[in-house]
C-alpha cells in the first residue's frame, strides 16, 4: 500500500512539474509580447540598459545543480509573490499615468499578473504534495523605490518584465529538474545531475 502511496504521488508530482512547465512556457511567451508593448507605449528603447533593479527577484543562481528540489520550489515560490506584488504596483501606476488610454497595455498587464498568481498557487500545491509548511508571504515585493521619477519608474517597470521572462525559463528548468529520477521520494536530486 505504501509502495502504491508512493508512487501515486510521484505520478502526481510529475504532472504538476509538467504543468507547470507549460505554464512557464506560456508566461514567458505573454511577458515577451507584454515587454514589447510595455516599451513601445512607454516610450522605451528596447535595447536600454536596466541595471540590477532594486526589490526585483534575481533569476540567476550560483551553484544551481546543488539546489535541492525544495530549495527550488521555495525560491520560486518567493519570487512569484514578489512578482504578484510588483506587477498589481505597475498595474496600479499604469492606471493612475494613462487611465483608460491605453486599456490595451492594462489588459496585458492583468493578462500576466494572473498567470503569476496561478504560477504560484502551481507552487504552492507542489510544496503542499511534499508535505512542506508554505512560508509566509510577508515582504513579499516591495513597492518601487518613491525616489524615482517618472522615467525611472519606466525603467525599473522594465527591469520587472525582463527579470520575470528569465524566471519564466529557470522556472522551466527548474521543474524539469523535479521530474528527473532521483533515490527516495525526495525532491532532492543527486548532485551528479545538473541542468
Amino acid at each position: 500500500m505504501a509502495a502504491a502511496d508512493s508512487s501515486s504521488a510521484a505520478l502526481r508530482r510529475r504532472d504538476l512539474c509538467s504543468r507547470g512547465i507549460r505554464l512557464a512556457g506560456k508566461m514567458r511567451s505573454d511577458v515577451i509580447d507584454l515587454l514589447d508593448t510595455y516599451v513601445e507605449r512607454q516610450g522605451l528603447d528596447a535595447s536600454a540598459s536596466v541595471a540590477v533593479v532594486e526589490g526585483v527577484p534575481v533569476a540567476a543562481v550560483e551553484r544551481w545543480d546543488e539546489q535541492t528540489g525544495t530549495q527550488r520550489l521555495l525560491e520560486n515560490l518567493a519570487a512569484y509573490r514578489a512578482f504578484r506584488a510588483l506587477l498589481a504596483q505597475m498595474l496600479e501606476e499604469q492606471r493612475e499615468q494613462l487611465g483608460e488610454a491605453d486599456a490595451a497595455l492594462g489588459r496585458a498587464l492583468a493578462a500576466v499578473l494572473l498567470q503569476v498568481s496561478a504560477f504560484a498557487y502551481h507552487l504552492e500545491e507542489l510544496l503542499r504534495l511534499e508535505s512542506r509548511g508554505l512560508p509566509s508571504e510577508e515582504g513579499a515585493g516591495p513597492p518601487p523605490p518613491s525616489h524615482l521619477g517618472l522615467f525611472e519608474r519606466k525603467l525599473w517597470g522594465l527591469g520587472v518584465l525582463r527579470e520575470l521572462a528569465q524566471w519564466a525559463v529557470r522556472s522551466a528548468r527548474d521543474l524539469r529538474q523535479l521530474t528527473k529520477p532521483s533515490p527516495g521520494s525526495s525532491l532532492a536530486p543527486s548532485p551528479a545531475e545538473s541542468p
